[in-house]
């Protein structure tokens, strides 16, 4: 019922922030504009989130990034998925960490690989990695893997590392430090706290709740800001009006869109 609650609260901001008139940004704003696609271009019925068809799609549209989820097989291939399990998504029980890459990929041929991620994507479209939170089996030798899979890429040009919890970029020892994300819910201000006293490349967070004060201070600090989830072109002009670096969208190619015309 919480998140039900939460939906509607969420689908009626959306809708009163979308026919509020706001000022057209300069073209230079226009075309530095960087838009990333959360969990690519999916939808419920015919193309899964986190899926290179829904990657696929939102590079076609020429969607500036894409937004990723990683997680590991019992094996440790990293994969990209959201969830712990495939369920929601596919409709299929089967938990990512209790079986090898053959038997997701046999079961869920869907769930795509970090390393197929990175050699479709990773020198033509912005890479953001999230890293979720889980059990690490063999910790230094995923640690060893991710930078392996990395090692190819430049960090800040071709991806930045997320997290919903700052503790995973020091688990992970993730150098550059500035390529690292803290992703904020409703905690954007514990967030704020949380990652403003280290040399993180910023925060990201809803765009009502990443209020302009917060936006300051990282700015102070030398860091950047991201808001999602913008859904209209009234609240993408708004964000690039007041200067937000990284536009995280459910429905980027439309966001897109708004752009080219």
């Amino acid at each position: 019922m919480k998140d039900i609650l939460q939906l509607a609260a969420m689908t009626l901001v959306d809708a009163w922030m979308a026919v509020i008139p706001r000022r057209k940004p300069e073209r230079a704003v226009l075309e530095r504009c960087k838009i990333i696609s959360h969990r690519g271009e999916h939808n419920r019925n015919t193309i899964p989130e986190n899926s290179l068809e829904a990657f696929r799609k939102a590079k076609k549209a020429g969607v500036w990034g894409i937004e990723a989820d990683i997680r590991w097989t019992a094996d440790l291939i990293p994969v990209i998925i959201h969830d712990p399990d495939t369920l929601r998504v596919f409709g299929k029980q089967v938990t990512v960490a209790n079986v090898e890459f053959a038997e997701l990929r046999s079961r869920v041929p869907e769930v795509p690989s970090l390393a197929e991620l990175i050699d479709e994507f990773g020198h033509n479209t912005h890479l953001m990695l999230e890293l979720k939170q889980e059990n690490f089996p063999q910790l230094e030798r995923q640690k060893q893997l991710l930078n392996q899979h990395l090692s190819g890429l430049s960090p800040r040009r071709d991806y930045h590392i997320l997290a919903l919890d700052t503790s995973l970029f020091e688990t992970f020892d993730i150098q550059p430090r500035n390529c690292c994300l803290s992703v904020a819910l409703a905690n954007s201000r514990t967030m704020s706290r949380l990652t403003l006293p280290f040399d993180y490349g910023g925060l990201t967070g809803h765009y009502l709740l990443l209020n302009d004060r917060i936006k300051r201070r990282h700015e102070d600090a030398g860091q950047k800001i991201g808001t999602g989830f913008i859904r209209s072109r009234n609240s993408l002009y708004r964000e690039l009006n007041r200067g937000i670096e990284w536009i995280f969208s459910n429905d980027a190619a439309r966001l897109q869109g708004f752009l080219e015309r």
